[in-house]
């Protein structure tokens, strides 16, 4: 099993770093926010474990990645991340796992790139554009995000305040993201334009909502199995989670994470782990099996 390290794929446009960890069937796991690649430790390592190769990135603006003045949009993340798995590590077919914002680029690169992805597992995240409200379950701060300037001017110098705030407010315990990761993502969104970047994220979502609609519109629900886990209602998204991915695939598993807010995969990694390793070994394709 080799070892986690640390890499940079120069893509032109944006400079992407990213993670990979054991050898065996690809599987990208793609962060939300405020997070970055470091969310997926644990699950990272105990995916090496059982024969995989795990491979997280820093999304586009985000973490130690650079920060391009745009392109944040669903559709163009998912471009970055498939080019990272197709041109610098040769990996055109995969495993697929995203949280938060990284569960909406996840489906964004399924439904461009059908025959690529294997399998689709997802943690408490609707699709953008199905039909699904976005402000709900207190998620008042999208409206600010949305607000160029504001959310920067708020924020700035007091980033980890901010942040600390949802850490706290979206787990059912207020220690669901340990310290060490909250020090690593605050370390991360204060470098000079990270905010912004988490910002745009959400400033892109009609335009996400445009594309994903125009995509299923042309070519269908996505044909690839998908697991959707949502947190419990009020911190979590319950089951939206799983009725909003039922409603842009064909063969949907999922419910609810028992326990769980909207950190799923860090307030109770060996679960999700567990969830994750389960569904793939499903695959017909030469899953590894678990030890």
């Amino acid at each position: 099993m080799s070892a986690r390290t640390h890499h940079f794929a120069d893509l032109g446009e944006v400079r992407l770093h990213y993670v990979t960890e054991g050898e065996g069937p690809a599987v990208l796991l793609l962060h939300g926010w405020p997070e970055t690649w470091f969310m997926w430790s644990d699950i990272m390592t105990g995916l090496a474990a059982a024969g995989y190769r795990a491979i997280a990135p820093d999304l586009r603006g985000i973490g130690d990645s650079s920060r391009p003045a745009g392109g944040y949009d669903k559709r163009t993340l998912a471009e970055d991340c498939w080019r990272l798995m197709a041109e610098t590590l040769g990996e055109e077919r995969f495993f697929l796992v995203g949280h938060d914002w990284g569960g909406a680029v996840a489906f964004a690169l399924a439904a461009a790139h059908r025959a690529a992805v294997r399998r689709l597992a997802i943690f408490d995240v609707p699709v953008p554009g199905d039909g699904t409200p976005v402000m709900f379950n207190n998620r008042w701060h999208h409206g600010l995000h949305w607000e160029p300037g504001l959310a920067e001017d708020l924020t700035a110098g007091r980033e980890d305040v901010y942040l600390r705030f949802f850490y706290r407010q979206f787990g059912m315990r207020e220690d669901a993201i340990a310290e060490a990761a909250q020090q690593e993502y605050i370390r991360a969104y204060r470098q000079p334009g990270a905010m912004t970047a988490g910002f745009k994220l959400y400033r892109a979502m009609q335009q996400d909502v445009r594309d994903n609609q125009a995509i299923l519109a042309e070519q269908g629900k996505l044909p690839m199995p998908v697991l959707a886990w949502g947190g419990e209602g009020g911190r979590g998204r319950g089951t939206l989670a799983l009725e909003s991915w039922r409603r842009v695939a064909e063969d949907v598993r999922g419910g609810v994470a028992l326990g769980c807010g909207h950190w799923i995969p860090e307030e109770r990694p060996a679960w999700s782990l567990a969830q994750i390793l389960d569904f793939f070994a499903e695959d017909q394709e030469a899953a590894p099996i678990r030890p």
